[in-house]
Parts: C-alpha cells; sequence; structure tokens
C-alpha cells in the first residue's frame, strides 16, 4: 500500500524494491470467499493483456479522476479509509464514492497498527468508518493490510508469532461479527514468515492479496493455497491519478470478481 498518511514518518522498508509496470502471465488458483469463508477456487490466467486489472489509493494521491481511471481499463479499486483506532483518511469520501459512481467494484482499507490497540478495536474502528460491506455488485469485502512497520524498525510491531496471530484473528472475527465478511488479507510473504510463522489460521476464511514487485510470478505467503489480488508495482502511470500509483491484478474473471464482492 501507500506509506502510512501521518507525516513526518518513515517509508516502508525492506520489501519496496522491484519495481515493475506490466505483468507476465501467471496461472494459479483464485481464493472466492463468501459470507462463511472460502466458497470455491478457480484455475485461471491472469496476463498483462487481459487481466482484471485495480489500483489502490490513499490521502497520498488527493481526489481522483475515476472515471479516467475506469476509461483506461481499470475494474476495481482499494481505498484507504482507516489506521489505528483514531486515523480516517480525508481522501475517503472522494474516491470511495467516486470509483463507484465511475462504475468500479471498490472497497477499503485498514492500515494495521497491532501496537497500538487490539484487533477487535481496529476492526471496530473500520468497520464504522467505511469499512462496511454490502452486496450490490460494487463492494468488496474490506482489507487488513498487515506489514512491516513504518514507524519503527521493529517489523513484527514488537508481538511474538503467535500474539501477532491471535491479533489478526481479533480483528478478522471481529470484522466478520460486523459485516458478514471475513476481510482480505494485505501482506507479503517474507513478512508473513517471519511475523506469524506461515500460519495457515485464515486459508479457509480470508482471501489474500500478496505484494510483490518487479517478478513474473509472485510469491504466496505460507499458510495460504493461492493469491486473490496481486500487487505488482507501486509506480505505475495511471490516468487521472496524481503521481504514481499501486496496481493490482485479481486472479480469475470479472464475473468471479463481482461473484466475490457480493460474498458468492
Amino acid at each position: 500500500m501507500s506509506e502510512a498518511d501521518t507525516p513526518n514518518q518513515p517509508a516502508k522498508k525492506g520489501w519496496r524494491k522491484g519495481r515493475k509496470k506490466t505483468l507476465a502471465a501467471v496461472a494459479a488458483a483464485a481464493l472466492t470467499v463468501g459470507t462463511m469463508g472460502v466458497v470455491g477456487l478457480t484455475t485461471s490466467t491472469a496476463s498483462a493483456d487481459d487481466s482484471v486489472r485495480g489500483i489502490d489509493v490513499s490521502g497520498h494521491q488527493g481526489n481522483v479522476d475515476w472515471g479516467q481511471v475506469s476509461d483506461a481499463g481499470y475494474d476495481f479499486a482499494y481505498v484507504k479509509a482507516t489506521e489505528g483506532t483514531d486515523f480516517k483518511s480525508d481522501s475517503f469520501a472522494q474516491q470511495y464514492n467516486g470509483s463507484y459512481d465511475a462504475g468500479m467494484i471498490r472497497g477499503a482499507y485498514h492500515f494495521a497498527l497491532p501496537n497500538n490497540s487490539s484487533g477487535a478495536a481496529q476492526a471496530e474502528h473500520f468497520a464504522a468508518n467505511g469499512g462496511g460491506w454490502s452486496a450490490d455488485d460494487q463492494t468488496l469485502p474490506g482489507v487488513l493490510d498487515i506489514e512491516t512497520n513504518p514507524y519503527s524498525g521493529d517489523q513484527c510491531y514488537g508481538l511474538s508469532q503467535g500474539a501477532m496471530v491471535d491479533w489478526i484473528k481479533d480483528f478478522s472475527d471481529t470484522y466478520h461479527a460486523k459485516t458478514k465478511r471475513y476481510p482480505v488479507i494485505y501482506t507479503t510473504a517474507s513478512w508473513w514468515s517471519s511475523c506469524t510463522g506461515g500460519s495457515d489460521a485464515f486459508a479457509e476464511t480470508n482471501p489474500v492479496w500478496t505484494a510483490h514487485w518487479g517478478v513474473d510470478q509472485p510469491d504466496v505467503p505460507a499458510g495460504f493455497p493461492a493469491w486473490s489480488f496481486w500487487q505488482h508495482t507501486d509506480s505505475a502511470d495511471v490516468p487521472g491519478v496524481d503521481g504514481p500509483s499501486d496496481a493490482n491484478v485479481w486472479n480469475g474473471s470479472k464475473e468471479r470478481l463481482v461473484a466475490m464482492a457480493n460474498g458468492e
């Protein structure tokens, strides 16, 4: 995702190295998640030419011209809503509602600060401030953005692997209780291995969104059977977006993305 929105903080470290604006062909199984968990695995091939493409944005991008984004062939967007328990993006309403009005499938994401408060408290803050869900063909389940701590050198926020898994489960279960959907988990394979020990505790409930730049095929975080979303670059030139943007691909057809959005 984009760097945290709190002013005067360092950018994320470590995994943000490779950068690539195009996707090579990949073949994998795409997770589709319903109201009660995983409902199917479908084989798909995502490529630069025919993949279902999307972007993710935060306050760093400001107002976005979503008509231009949609016209450029992007089908979905994830928008930063919240961070911790006391931050809500000032750009959220324009980005979230604007992408919907342009006919895109969109969802919200929460930047986790596991050393700040409980997973339940952050899930409640997220659900109450943009992270809701409805089965309307255009609303994706919310995302838990859990990755290297951008505010200190302790990438795991001072938590043990077991405590981190418990924190994520607290967030996931609370979000599910609020919305009837399990959140997508955005992370990297390296962070997931280091900070959760490659936990498979979420393989049957939560789709995974993996960030891996500059490669032909992304690494899937250990414990998950396949990736559902892949963030393949942070430097895409997207019409309608001010400056470089994170770009993503969905591992399946447009029809499957709509079904996933509806919890089918």
